[in-house]
């Protein structure tokens, strides 16, 4: 029994400790110490300790000493005597003095764990014996016989609803019915829902030719009365004669119900023919816990075949998908391939359903998806290459108490056109960057080639500044083509503080120059999200980036992290400049930007709709505060596990109260 307190009584310190803190502590028991006789009798009288272990040669008071003072005091605690100088004299004393056991030093802590619990068992037990009068201990074997038969009967119970047959299953409960009651037969009727008559199902002593035609009414018979009020019916018990059906008499009879959800749905019976004997409440009892029985496994059988047909619906749609297939268990081992899969991945051979994957599959990149996902806990999205020209977008799921499935489907026809795409971006680009690396160069020419007067070196420097923006516009096309696309984002586990520190820490010279002030507030202890350390770091760099650029000299910017629920929160907050409220709606738009941020502050107009890119990847939601003069704040909410990622990223979202694009 957990936390019984024991007095340990030693003068040996070391001895004390292994006994209190070492073994009985251990083991749940709440333990107190002495370290002589007499420290031990005031503390056993002012404690009440439930077992006491004391030693024998002690100062004071030696233990069988401190025992005698014990039974002087009426202190009836179990006593186990320890002792390093064990002879039969000291051991005859001992026992006369009635301490429950004797053990002999050195003694091994599973010796002295048993002896402490057969000595607080057999106290207990005589305690019970003590204080429990006989005719208490009479009712209490009889209800101990009683629940041994419930216990039997909640047996057969339990292994027959286990039984897929459910014919197997009634006939089972059917010939318990009549065991346990003693009736000379039984049946199990169901309600046939198409005629509204009770059928038999099951039966015990019946002869085949009743089985086979005995119909009931729900709407005029005894047991269909048992169907419309869900209550059981016991009827004779005497020598008069019970009419259930013509030709079918019986002396008694007992009905219970099979009661499923919200209806019954059948009746189980027990009756004598022959001997007039009336059925007892027990009996009564017991046949309504077979039939509650029944009454799962009838649901089970229907259930399971409810299972059955969708199972097959299913296999079906997954055999016939055009969508690559896979399932594992939680061991990584096969459970389902679907034919497409087996096709792309080259699986020959038929017995793989139980077989390891890495034993059936070859390709390193579907053993990566699921290897890396093992690793991190979670399920990860990824891409599969067949044979250099066809691309897979992978989804791995977990299935809870089932494993892991990966689904994927042939984005072959998105990657050429994100191709496409690509390489016109880059075609553009090239050809943009080289006339303008040639004007970079003869600007350079110019003020290398003589002296310029005053307006000269303006233009130059205008022309400067103009390639360079052209230059940054190009860059953040670029980034913004490949963000958009995709179907190239490997996720992964992703700490979120170590991502924010770093992109603050890259913007350090920046806020320096400008004055700011600059805190981060990052909750302690946050957990990995899944995403793209590379793109989540560029959209915290936008971010903080606009603040500390649209903020005036000498301002006060916060960075936030922290956790609500299943999601991460990142916040940066200024005291900038603000955003007029008829811009807000637009502020996500590739190349907006407010007329007081166009005429102020150098820019391409792309920084956010970047940072709106990268968050539509991570299925997150951001939406901003501002007022003017006064500062902004912007929110992003990133899920710590991206479920399905959303086809479509461009998809306008509702966020708050802004409408984002």
């Amino acid at each position: 029994m957990p936390n019984e307190r024991i007095l340990v009584v030693d003068d040996s310190a070391p001895i004390r400790e292994f006994i209190a803190h070492t073994v009985l502590a251990n083991e749940g028991y709440d333990v107190l110490t002495a370290a002589d006789g007499k420290e031990g009798l005031v503390l056993a009288q002012d404690l009440q300790p439930d077992l006491i272990l004391t030693d024998y040669m002690m100062p004071h008071l030696n233990g069988l000493e401190m025992i005698e003072a014990l039974h002087a005091a009426n202190i009836s605690a179990p006593i186990i005597l320890m002792t390093a100088e064990g002879s039969e004299a000291l051991a005859v004393r001992a026992l006369r003095s009635g301490v429950y056991d004797y053990l002999i030093k050195p003694i091994t802590a599973d010796a002295l764990i048993n002896a402490v619990r057969e000595a607080l068992r057999r106290h207990w037990k005589d305690q019970i014996k003590e204080r429990v009068p006989a005719h208490l201990l009479e009712s209490n074997r009889r209800l101990e016989k009683r629940l041994r038969e419930l216990s039997t009967l909640m047996n057969i119970g339990t292994s027959v609803t286990a039984m897929l047959d459910l014919q197997q299953v009634l006939n089972s409960v059917v010939e318990a019915a009549v065991n346990v009651s003693g009736a000379e037969e039984g049946s199990l009727m169901l309600v046939d829902e198409q005629s509204g008559e009770l059928y038999v199902r099951a039966a015990k002593n019946f002869d085949q030719q009743t089985v086979h035609t005995l119909r009931l009414p729900v709407q005029d018979s005894l047991a269909g009365q048992v169907v419309r009020t869900g209550e059981t019916l016991v009827v004779g018990g005497n020598d008069d004669k019970v009419k259930i059906k013509t030709k079918f008499l019986v002396k008694g009879i007992v009905y219970v119900p099979l009661r499923a959800p919200n209806k019954v749905i059948g009746v189980l019976s027990v009756d004598n023919r022959a001997e007039a004997r009336s059925f007892e409440p027990h009996d009564v009892q017991v046949l309504s816990l077979l039939a509650d029985f029944a009454a799962v496994a009838v649901q089970n059988a229907r259930l399971y075949a409810e299972m059955i047909r969708e199972r097959d619906t299913l296999d079906a749609i997954l055999h016939d998908t055009d969508d690559y297939v896979i399932v594992v268990d939680s061991n990584d081992c096969i459970l389902f391939c679907n034919a497409t899969a087996r096709n792309a991945f080259n699986i020959t051979r038929t017995d793989f359903i139980g077989q390891p994957l890495q034993t059936v599959i070859s390709h390193p990149e579907v053993l990566a998806l699921f290897a890396k996902e093992a690793l991190s806990g979670r399920g990860r999205r990824s891409e599969i290459t067949l044979g250099g020209e066809k691309f897979l977008n992978a989804q791995l799921t977990i299935i809870e108490s089932v494993g892991r499935a990966a689904v994927m489907q042939d984005i072959t026809h998105l990657k050429q056109l994100d191709r496409a795409k690509s390489d016109f971006v880059a075609a553009v680009a090239h050809d943009l960057r080289s006339p303008l690396t040639a004007v970079l160069g003869y600007s350079e020419l110019l003020v290398r080639a003589g002296t310029l007067n005053e307006q000269q070196t303006r233009f130059v420097e205008q022309i400067t500044a103009s390639v360079h923006s052209i230059t940054a516009l190009i860059t953040e096309l670029l980034e913004l083509s490949r963000i958009e696309a995709g179907f190239n984002v490997d996720l992964e586990p992703v700490a979120m503080e170590r991502i924010v520190r770093k992109a603050v820490d890259g913007l350090q010279h920046q806020k320096t120059q400008r004055g700011h002030t600059l805190t981060l507030d990052v909750a302690p202890s946050l957990p990995t999200l899944v995403g793209n350390p590379l793109r989540l770091q560029q959209m915290v760099a936008n971010l903080v980036g606009n603040a500390i650029k649209y903020t005036p000299n000498s301002g006060n910017i916060k960075v936030s992290l922290w956790r609500d629920s299943d999601n991460i929160v990142f916040q940066v907050s200024d005291s900038g400049i603000g955003i007029p409220a008829e811009d807000q709606p637009y502020v996500f738009d590739k190349f907006f930007r407010s007329e007081r941020a166009a005429s102020e502050f150098d820019g391409t107009g792309l920084g956010l709709s970047i940072v709106k890119g990268v968050v539509d990847q991570h299925q997150g939601r951001i939406w901003l505060e501002s007022r003017e003069g006064i500062g902004t704040t912007f929110t992003v909410v990133l899920p710590l596990s991206p479920t399905n990622p959303d086809p479509d990223p461009t998809r306008p979202r509702r966020t708050g109260s802004l409408l984002t694009s």
